[in-house]
């Protein structure tokens, strides 16, 4: 059994009363790829939002490598877990290179000055990312899919081995997307990932938590998750689950309602 790099017991937080994420627990394993499904409004941000303490927890606990996260300093997370959020806006102008650079704060005093091995893996990071020819371009004048690689680029020079990914691909054209998560799925890390696609989830995913309401419905290997029955329970909508003869990997086809009628008459 692989080491166990984060324990989530109990977890609670609510807006206003309304509890968005309800005694949620739940265990990510060194090396493993998890992935968070679920219907907007199911909790999955919330849950990762509470991890990279963006929010604050109502109660439960997270345990990371052993140690208390909530009460770990955040420079000492920051060398830990690196962070992909939905919302990536900042408000001053800088180059996609300074964006980038910035995930080597962590590893710098207050006073430290970029070195060249500073200097060698941001731009390894650029290169990763394709964007090396963008170094030089304001961040502020990117789409949002540029802005979304930028972001995970500065992920990738924090030098983090756990990735903690919110939606990071929504921006992207199903290109970049796959190039993204077959980057991260080479680095060996661990992750977890909220994701709104099912087939990207069923590829890339050792395990998958699935959320509803604020609570764990489900959980299991993608094959063992994605099932038709499964499928309809938690998103309302018919589907056909096949395994690819090449990938080995279960893919979904959503079924639209006229074609079941159609079929059913």
């Amino acid at each position: 059994m692989k080491q166990v790099r984060m324990q989530v017991r109990d977890l609670t937080f609510s807006y206003g009363g309304e509890m968005a994420a309800d005694h949620i627990s739940f265990d990510v394993h060194k090396g493993q790829f998890v992935g968070l499904i679920g219907p907007n409004g199911s909790g999955k941000s919330t849950v990762l939002k509470n991890i990279y303490r963006a929010l604050k927890p109502d109660g439960g606990s997270i345990v990371l490598d052993g140690e208390d996260l909530l009460r770990m300093s955040y420079r000492k997370s920051a060398l830990k877990l690196a962070v992909v959020g939905q919302e990536n806006e900042v408000p001053f102008d800088f180059t996609v290179e300074e964006i980038v650079a910035m995930g080597r704060s962590p590893h710098k005093r207050l006073f430290d000055i970029e070195n060249s091995r500073d200097k060698f893996i941001v731009r390894h990071a650029l290169e990763h990312l394709g964007m090396e020819d963008m170094a030089k371009r304001s961040y502020l004048h990117l789409s949002g899919g540029e802005k979304q690689r930028a972001i995970i680029a500065r992920a990738v020079a924090q030098e983090s081995d756990f990735f903690v990914l919110d939606e990071p691909t929504n921006h992207l054209d199903i290109s970049y997307q796959m190039q993204i998560f077959d980057f991260i799925q080479r680095l060996n890390i661990t992750v977890l990932a909220a994701i709104h696609d099912l087939n990207l989830a069923a590829l890339y995913c050792d395990y998958i938590y699935v959320l509803k309401d604020g609570r764990i419905l489900l959980s299991g290997k993608p094959e063992e998750v994605f099932t038709p029955e499964n499928i309809y329970d938690v998103y309302g909508v018919r589907s056909s689950v096949e395994r690819h003869p090449i990938t080995g990997k279960v893919g979904i086809t959503f079924l639209p309602a006229g074609i079941i009628r159609a079929r059913a008459s």
